[in-house]
């Protein structure tokens, strides 16, 4: 019986993180956790080493490794870390079948394989429409983008860097925040508002132009004093709330995901009641003559933690000819 296990990672600046997912149940079974801090490891391989240890014998033979990056040639360099993966690495280290896929994209994959209950809607409760393509987005440290496109019956992942898109202001508070930040950054990407040091950046502009010598403030405080009322901290926390909703019509659009708009990143998951109670919904919807088109998108919060790693073994089985979904 063919071995149904893949080793899978997440891997971004900060931290490696490894697992087995066993694609024989269903749903995915994610066993042997293990979290490493990129600093102490020092590498990639020496990362991946230490989880091999910790598992003992009885590796899989497929490798799928999820990357914060852009993956070029089957290989990807981190910024932050300097880390350097690649698939000829993880074969080199043993494994018969070795994929690397973008996280958002993994995370795009991973949709097909969860459950209903691992999403909350955020508006509306609808389905999107089967065999269409779905977008995936979320903001964190950065802003990630992906879309899997999907048409009778096939589905591939395609990986973007749609946080650099240049912001589009919706209205005279969010074209006065543009021009403040474009003095500051010159290009001002979507990224630069939509994650954690973007909602920094837009509670900056806006006591700036209020006139308020404000100390600056972290993204966790801005938006713990946004929930408990704080009248600087909502607007900054409404606007980018607004903003995303906004940016997340953009990409269905783009996109054509009339099958669905699937949020991640950490900052979603931590705000879900303010963002449930704000303008998002309203502004995904604001689409002038195709307001009709994105209506009945469906936008989805994605509460299952190891989404990423489902997607990795996922990809690993339609990609490297392992097995079969």
């Amino acid at each position: 019986m063919a071995d149904e296990r893949v080793l899978v990672g997440d891997i971004g600046g900060t931290h490696a993180r490894f697992a087995i997912v066993d694609t024989s149940r269903q749903p995915f079974h994610v066993a042997q956790h293990k979290e490493i801090e990129a600093r102490q490891a020092g590498s990639f391989q020496a990362a991946l080493k230490t989880f091999l240890e910790s598992i003992g014998s009885g590796r899989p033979s497929a490798a799928a490794i999820a990357v914060a990056g852009p993956v070029t040639e089957g290989k990807v360099h981190f910024t932050n870390s300097g880390w350097n993966v690649s698939e000829l690495e993880l074969h080199a280290s043993g494994f018969a079948h070795a994929l690397l896929i973008n996280d958002f994209a993994a995370l795009a994959f991973s949709v097909t394989t969860l459950p209903e209950t691992a999403f909350r809607s955020v508006g509306p409760v609808q389905d999107g429409l089967l065999d269409q393509p779905i977008t995936m987005l979320g903001a964190g440290t950065g802003f990630g983008v992906s879309c899997l496109a999907r048409f009778r019956g096939r589905a591939v992942p395609v990986a973007t860097e749609g946080g650099h898109m240049s912001f589009a202001p919706r209205g005279d508070g969010q074209m006065a925040v543009l021009k403040l930040l474009a003095k500051q950054f010159g290009h001002v990407s979507i990224e630069r508002v939509l994650s954690g040091p973007g909602l920094e950046n837009i509670y900056g502009a806006l006591e700036q132009i209020a006139g308020r010598n404000s100390a600056a403030l972290a993204a966790e405080d801005i938006s713990e004093r946004a929930e408990q009322g704080d009248a600087a901290c909502r607007a900054a926390q409404d606007m980018f709330c607004s903003i995303y909703g906004a940016v997340a019509g953009d990409f269905a659009l783009a996109h054509g995901a009339r099958g669905g708009v699937y949020i991640a990143g950490g900052i979603a998951a931590k705000i879900e009641p303010y963002l449930q109670k704000s303008n998002f919904r309203a502004a995904f919807e604001d689409k002038g003559r195709l307001s009709d088109y994105v209506k009945p998108i469906p936008t989805k919060l994605i509460l299952e933690p190891n989404a990423a790693f489902f997607g990795a073994a996922l990809a690993s089985m339609e990609f490297t000819g392992k097995t079969s979904a």
